[in-house]
């Protein structure tokens, strides 16, 4: 099978003067697009690597793959993520993972976090800041997270993400505007234990994007393959990180990464974990694969609090938390790899005995 593996390199990024040093970190390397190749390749496909930019429409109907295994993150837009998707679908070529409105959904936390708070899903209370001025909702209550709406791998994540009174918020808000040029999502802050729960598969259809609201009726779960959870051993980091899973942490600590895996959690915890995955999955659409990202409170009991959901987990073999997550069950980076290729192929229904439709 010909596998079009679609993704964006770091050293293909464009650069411009006064770009902030951060600003490609949620690209791929070089040894993670290798690897994935070396993976699909093992199961005997053809893989052909193209990066993900406007060369891409020409370069997929000159191709004519069977299947894009799709991890493009994208270069400009505040839904960079879905453009990709949107351009296989123009050109009816079947791809991996999440369609273009939850890709679209996901980037964007405060939008994701709406759709949370719509089905009654525990995420911290928040706000939206478009401007340093706007007044503070007196709901709000500090200590708060500050972080940009619209990026990944910990970019703009720091120890002064936490604020503890309203100076530091300005500071804070003040920093980001400055250097993503965007709105800033502020939350309450949730003092206790990061964990992050990763998934294969597809929920059993047909399945609606929304949670019954009968609080008996069961919970959904079935076709999803829950890992065990992932937690951050944040005992192991500097204490200028101040107990948060930093952008310094994913990126330049990224191959000195501590965790624990499994997380040393309950039977009760870890169910409760997995429903809440399996529902954040549910409401906004994920296909394939996906991680979410939890905070536990330290304040009430270690109740769990979904902070964000990825639908395109990074898959690098050595630290990303699903390679780690997959490792810790025993499966191979090749069976995880292959595992959510085969679970499009399944979704879709494709059949690969007559050529590409372009």
């Amino acid at each position: 099978m010909h596998v079009a593996l679609l993704a964006n390199l770091k050293k293909n990024a464009p650069v411009w003067p006064g770009m902030s040093p951060d600003h490609w970190d949620d690209l791929d390397s070089e040894e993670t697009i290798a690897a994935i190749m070396a993976a699909l390749e093992s199961h005997g496909h053809q893989v052909t690597f193209v990066e993900g930019d406007v060369t891409l429409y020409d370069r997929m109907r000159e191709l004519r793959p069977d299947i894009c295994f799709n991890i493009t993150e994208g270069h400009f837009g505040d839904a960079r993520e879905a453009q990709v998707p949107a351009m296989l679908e123009m050109l009816r070529l079947p791809y991996t993972g999440s369609r273009v409105l939850t890709l679209a959904l996901s980037l964007d936390k405060p939008m994701t976090k709406r759709v949370l708070t719509h089905h009654g899903l525990p995420t911290p209370p928040f706000q939206v800041f478009e401007r340093v001025n706007e007044p503070l909702d007196p709901e709000m209550q500090f200590p708060m997270f500050v972080k940009p709406s619209r990026e990944g791998t910990g970019m703009g994540i720091s120890a002064e993400s936490i604020v503890f009174d309203e100076g530091q918020l300005l500071g804070q808000l003040r920093r980001l505007f400055e250097r993503y040029d965007q709105p800033v999502l502020v939350e309450r802050f949730i003092e206790g234990r990061e964990v992050t729960v990763g998934v294969v598969g597809n929920l059993s259809s047909p399945v609606a994007w929304r949670l019954p609201e009968d609080e008996e009726a069961p919970r959904v779960s079935r076709g999803l393959h829950f890992f065990p959870p992932l937690e951050v051993d944040m005992s192991r980091y500097p204490s200028e990180e101040a107990g948060v899973y930093t952008g310094k942490i994913k990126t330049e600590l990224a191959h000195d990464f501590y965790y624990l895996c499994p997380a040393p959690l309950t039977e009760e915890q870890i169910e409760e974990l997995n429903w809440l995955t399996a529902a954040t999955f549910r409401v906004t659409g994920c296909l394939d694969v996906a991680r979410v990202d939890f905070r536990l409170d330290a304040n009430d009991n270690n109740k769990p609090y979904i902070l964000e959901i990825n639908p395109l987990p990074g898959l690098n073999p050595e630290y990303s938390d699903l390679a780690i997550e997959a490792r810790a069950e025993g499966w191979s980076y090749e069976e995880l790899v292959n595992r959510i290729l085969d679970e499009a192929i399944e979704r879709q229904e494709l059949s690969f005995q007559t050529e590409s439709t372009i």
